[in-house]
């Protein structure tokens, strides 16, 4: 939805151009928190009641607007957006918040709630919140989804509400984890586990998979799947990856896991690879606390790095909250540690697309740091996006204090938001 801001923004960049400004053409659960124990959540658990998770009058989506001046598809384009971007409005950026969190009559207990009812439209309430708080992305589970013709409505409200176009994500794995494939109220391909689909150890069936779920995901508006999963299934006793792992053999995790990121992408969906260092070699669920991988980082290296191999133009990564104290010394999580995102994700194996965290309401996060304190650690150690915090007002809120005290520079927060508006802008979702 083209709005009046990036009009202004567009026009400043076309004058720019004309005056001979130069310009180059430029042109990932773990649910994030609602499966446990490797189990996919009950649908049955949740209302179809319209009237659940109403706080105000429902807002329509506006009419789109026809505009004749397009955003520039050049890096120059996105730095003149940056530089037009309030400090709130950056932050923002860095957030994709459950869509519960837009409902204030709902503690953060119920919003992190698989088992509560969720909201499932769009209120004069939510919409407020969404000015207050111009989050960069949405992500919707079981419970904010009732069916086809709902589901749609939403999402075009809520796009049609944010300034900045919004990452419209969910969990779609295929198998176990799959959000609408599993709901009863969709007619969608469905795959028994990734692990079936890597059986056969032919990357064109995670092409097709892909395909498929990137097709119905850009039918109901949704624009990033946190999928596919690039673990290496090496723990028979792994409590949350199991099958949603394509194999135990790490090459072949690799060639499936980049074929079926293929197929999203080819249906303009963008995959988030996960979850990085490595989940497939823990014996914990990071979901209830910290889970550690003992392995060095040769071990590493020989194994659940291969599927992050080659990825330097790669979309985004998925973080983990997973220790690796024979790597980093400690058990500081990944998703807090310089030495994993930037030493070894960057640096050695050459990333430089978008790093987000895995939830953030997880208890290996939650059990010891409240919101603000797990925000400003995670952009301290180079996460680019925040991915549904406990309390996401105390998050954004610390982050801004963060700033203005001089504990975060805005230049790092520049940083983690060029990158995010360059990921928009490669998905189309800027013009």
């Amino acid at each position: 939805m083209k709005k009046i801001w990036f009009i202004t923004v567009a026009i400043i960049v076309m004058v720019s151009l004309l005056s001979g400004c130069s310009s180059t053409v430029s042109d990932s659960i773990t649910d994030p928190v609602s499966e446990t124990n490797g189990q996919s959540e009950s649908y049955l658990q949740e209302t179809n009641d319209p009237d659940v998770g109403k706080t105000d009058t429902i807002i329509q989506p506006e009419e789109t607007e026809v505009v004749s001046t397009d955003i520039p598809p050049v890096e120059d384009g996105i730095d003149s957006i940056l530089q037009q971007m309030t400090i709130r409005e950056k932050i923002g950026q860095l957030f994709i918040i459950r869509a519960d969190s837009l409902d204030i009559s709902q503690t953060s207990e119920q919003v992190n709630d698989s088992s509560e009812a969720g909201v499932i439209a769009l209120s004069e309430v939510m919409a407020d919140m969404i000015r207050e708080y111009p989050v960069g992305g949405i992500v919707m589970f079981g419970k904010n989804i009732v069916d086809s013709e709902q589901l749609t409505s939403f999402v075009e409200s809520l796009q049609s509400t944010s300034n900045i176009p919004l990452f419209m994500a969910i969990d779609e794995e295929g198998g176990l984890v799959a959000r609408l494939a599993n709901h009863s109220a969709f007619d969608l391909p469905k795959y028994a586990s990734a692990a079936a689909v890597g059986a056969s150890e032919d990357s064109s069936d995670a092409l097709a998979m892909g395909t498929a779920i990137g097709a119905y995901l850009d039918e109901y508006g949704f624009n990033m799947d946190f999928a596919p999963v690039a673990d290496v299934n090496t723990n028979p006793t792994n409590p949350v990856i199991g099958s949603r792992a394509f194999s135990s053999n790490a090459v072949v995790a690799a060639e499936m896991a980049k074929a079926m990121a293929e197929g999203l992408k080819q249906q303009n969906i963008i995959p988030v690879f996960k979850h990085f260092p490595g989940h497939g070699d823990t014996a914990e669920d990071s979901h209830s606390g910290i889970a550690i991988s003992y392995k060095t980082k040769d071990e590493m290296a020989s194994c659940e790095w291969i599927p992050y191999e080659s990825l330097t133009d790669g979309d985004c990564v998925m973080i983990g909250h997973i220790a690796t104290p024979n790597i980093t010394g400690d058990l500081t999580p990944a998703t807090m540690s310089d030495e994993i995102i930037n030493d070894i994700l960057r640096q050695q194996l050459g990333f430089d697309g978008v790093v987000i965290t895995d939830s953030l309401a997880m208890g290996a996060i939650t059990n010891e740091y409240n919101s603000g304190q797990a925000a400003i650690e995670v952009i301290k150690a180079g996460c680019d996006i925040l991915l549904g915090p406990e309390d996401f007002r105390e998050a954004f809120e610390a982050v801004i204090d963060a700033v203005e005290n001089g504990v975060i520079s805005e230049e790092r927060i520049n940083e983690s938001v060029y990158r995010i508006l360059l990921l928009k802008e490669k998905y189309g979702l800027l013009n």
